[in-house]
């Protein structure tokens, strides 16, 4: 695990270090925010940086990319785009002595969010390379297969992973939230009722299987461009913020619709919620879990906080 850092260690290798390298993925947000990176690398420079921006098109190139840039010593690196591209940036090169940004440009930004940066492209930059660094907390996640990823924001099975196939599938031209609660929406729609097994923490292994829809895991208070379904969370108290809902009726979504696509608000009176920070889930047939929007792989999984794992540059938090 990475050790945190005073603001004064930040602030000195913010100043001797004059190299970035930004990985752009063209697709997000529907492509609007690619007009603006010849700007984007000017406001770079006039921070005192040089620039090299990466221009991917898939998670795979990404990665590799990061991993290749990493090793010739590159130690900021950028995310232009959406919290999938962030996603892919963080696993390729975690365990490096690295320091993460956000260049916010894709349909949901929740961790750009919770980091409180602007999501304005060219004014996050700023805020970043003004700021300060920030441990965070990484969700490490080992499914079925054995894998083992990571996930910064939200992560889950049931309604929300099957929400996540059609967010980046049949709603991917869909903008912001409302991608998302069509997504939701269309997922419910063709929901089949599953059984699942949840063990928090280091109780008992637990034998009750249960009816759900929804079990969710987040580190950030949104997910899907601001839908508040955990409001407490936080990205660095090392814990995993739980809500889990175990049926949801018509009734229920077509009352909670309207303050949900406006503000992001999600009341349901039967969401149960718990902070945990080890996990392990079992469905009656093998279900993916997905996390940041991208789906991981299939359970049986078992999920740990990583806590403080990962820096960020982030703004400064005012001390008033």
């Amino acid at each position: 695990m990475i050790s945190p850092a005073s603001s004064d260690d930040v602030d000195k290798i913010v100043s001797n270090v004059q190299t970035a390298a930004v990985f752009a993925n063209p697709r997000s947000g529907k492509g609007r925010s690619w007009k603006l990176l010849p700007r984007i690398e000017a406001a770079f420079q006039q921070h005192g940086f040089h620039t090299t921006v990466h221009e991917t098109t898939n998670a795979e190139e990404l990665e590799e990319l990061a991993k290749k840039t990493v090793r010739e010593g590159v130690r900021h690196l950028f995310a232009f785009g959406g919290d999938g591209t962030l996603h892919s940036l963080v696993n390729a090169v975690f365990g490096y002595e690295v320091f993460f940004g956000i260049i916010p440009a894709g349909g949901g930004n929740d961790f750009a969010r919770a980091l409180n940066l602007p999501l304005d492209p060219l004014r996050a930059i700023s805020a970043a390379l003004t700021g300060s660094s920030r441990c965070v907390d990484l969700v490490r996640v080992r499914t079925a297969c054995g894998r083992t990823r990571f996930y910064l924001g939200g992560g889950g099975v049931g309604l929300d992973s099957e929400s996540a196939k059609l967010a980046n599938n049949r709603y991917k031209n869909r903008h912001g939230r409302l991608r998302y609660v069509s997504a939701a929406i269309h997922a419910y729609c063709n929901y089949k009722p599953q059984r699942i097994r949840v063990t928090l923490d280091d109780a008992p292994a637990d034998t009750t299987w249960q009816d759900f829809v929804l079990a969710s895991f987040l580190n950030t208070p949104t997910f899907g461009a601001g839908i508040r379904l955990s409001p407490d969370a936080k990205i660095d108290d090392g814990l995993l913020d739980y809500a889990f809902l175990p049926e949801l009726r018509l009734g229920q979504i077509l009352r909670a619709l309207p303050q949900l696509l406006f503000s992001g608000a999600l009341n349901l009176p039967n969401i149960k919620r718990k902070q945990v920070r080890k996990v392990r889930i079992e469905t009656e047939a093998p279900a993916y879990f997905q996390g940041d929007g991208e789906l991981m792989g299939l359970t049986p999984v078992e999920i740990e906080v990583a806590a403080g794992a990962v820096r960020f540059l982030a703004p400064k938090v005012s001390s008033t």
